[in-house]
C-alpha cells in the first residue's frame, strides 16, 4: 500500500507545513507584556534592566581600577601607551582599559644576581667566572619604559662588559692579584653600557666569586701557583735577612770609625803629651846636664827591669849573679795554668 503525501503520515500525524501567520502570533505573544498587550509596561522593564545593567557595569570598573600599593612598592602609569603618572603607597585608583600599570616591588631593594660563564684573557687562556652584580633601580620610569626587559638587558650588558675587560688582561693578573681591579673595570663599563641604554639602573658593586682555570687544566695551574707562592716566599725571606744583616753591619762600620776617631785622638794626645814632656825636659837639662842625664838612664833602667823576670846583681869579686825572682815565677805559672 502506498503513502500518499497529502494524507496522515504512518504515525497518525498531518503532514502539512506550518501556517506562517500562526508563527507570527507566537512571536508577538513573547515579547508582549502579559497583561493583555499594553506597551508601557514592557518599556518599563527594559529600561529599569539596563539602568541595573549600567550600574553594576560601572561598579565593576571601578572595582578593576582600584589598587593597594605596599610601601616599598611603585605602580607607574602609562595613558593610551605614553607615560602619566606614578603612584605611590596606598589605596590608589587607575583607570582600566585605557590606562596600562607597570609594577615596580620594592624599589629601594638592592638586587642581585650571578652570572657563571667563561671567558677567553688576552694571553689566549680559558678561564671560568663566575660574577656577583648588585644593583639598584635609579629612575622608575626608565627602568619601565625605556627597556623592554631589564633583568635581560642589564645580564647581557654584564656579559659584555666582562668579555671586554677579561679580554684586556692576562690570565696570571685575573686569579692572582689583580681580580680587584679587574672587578673595577667591570663596574665602570657596565655603568657606561646602563648610561646608553638610559635603563633607570645603578650599578652598586661587582665582584668575581670564582676564577679559574678549566678542569682539564687545573692540577697544573696549582703547581704553577704553589711554585710561584714559593718564589714569593723566598724572596721574602730575603729581603727579611737583607734587613736584618745591612743595619747590623752599618752599626759595625759606624763603631769601627768611632773606633778609630777615638785611637787618633789618643795618639795624637800622647805625642802632644810627649813633646810637652821633652821640651820640660830638654829646659831641664839645660840648666844640669850631668845630673838630669844620670837621671834618664836610672828612669830607662828602671823601666826596662820592671818588666823582666830576671834580676842580675853586679858583685864586687867580678862574677855577676844572676837572682830569680821566685815570686814573679809562681805568679806566672798560675797564670799560665789559668
Amino acid at each position: 500500500m502506498n503513502w500518499n503525501p497529502n494524507e496522515n503520515d504512518p504515525w497518525g500525524r498531518k503532514n502539512s507545513p506550518p501556517d506562517l501567520d500562526d508563527a507570527i502570533k507566537q512571536l508577538r505573544k513573547m515579547f508582549s507584556s502579559s497583561g493583555g498587550g499594553e506597551k508601557g509596561p514592557s518599556f518599563k522593564f527594559s529600561f529599569k534592566f539596563f539602568s541595573y545593567l549600567l550600574i553594576g557595569l560601572l561598579t565593576l570598573y571601578v572595582f578593576l581600577g582600584v589598587r593597594i600599593v605596599n610601601e616599598a612598592d611603585r605602580l607607574v602609569v602609562l595613558t593610551l601607551g605614553k607615560y602619566n603618572r606614578v603612584l605611590g603607597p596606598g589605596l590608589v585608583f587607575h583607570f582600566p582599559v585605557i590606562e596600562e600599570i607597570y609594577s615596580a616591588e620594592n624599589i629601594s631593594k638592592i638586587r642581585t644576581f650571578v652570572l657563571p660563564t667563561n671567558m677567553l684573557t688576552k694571553d689566549e687562556n680559558i678561564v671560568d667566572v663566575e660574577l656577583n652584580v648588585q644593583y639598584t633601580l635609579s629612575d622608575l620610569k626608565k627602568y619601565a619604559l625605556n627597556v623592554e626587559d631589564p633583568e635581560i638587558t642589564i645580564r647581557q650588558a654584564t656579559e659584555s662588559a666582562l668579555r671586554h675587560v677579561i679580554g684586556e688582561n692576562n690570565m696570571d693578573d685575573l686569579l692572582t692579584s689583580g681580580a680587584a681591579a679587574i672587578s673595577s673595570g667591570i663596574l665602570l663599563r657596565l655603568e657606561e653600557y646602563l648610561d646608553i641604554y638610559d635603563a633607570g639602573i645603578s650599578v652598586q658593586q661587582v665582584n668575581i666569586e670564582q676564577r679559574q682555570p678549566p678542569t682539564e687544566v687545573i692540577d697544573s695551574f696549582r703547581d704553577v701557583v704553589a711554585a710561584r707562592e714559593d718564589k714569593e716566599r723566598l724572596r721574602n725571606e730575603a729581603e727579611k735577612y737583607s734587613l736584618s744583616i745591612v743595619p747590623q753591619a752599618r752599626g759595625e762600620a759606624q763603631r769601627q770609625l768611632q773606633d778609630a776617631e777615638a785611637y787618633k785622638q789618643k795618639v795624637i794626645a800622647v805625642a802632644e803629651g810627649e813633646a810637652d814632656r821633652f821640651s820640660a825636659l830638654l829646659v831641664e837639662y839645660k840648666k844640669a846636664p850631668e845630673v838630669t842625664r844620670q837621671r834618664l838612664y836610672l828612669d830607662a833602667v828602671e823601666e826596662v827591669l820592671s818588666s823582666s823576670t830576671k834580676v842580675m846583681i853586679d858583685v864586687e869579686g867580678g862574677n855577676n849573679l844572676l837572682y830569680l825572682p821566685l815570686d814573679q815565677l809562681i805568679k806566672k805559672q798560675e797564670e799560665d795554668d789559668d
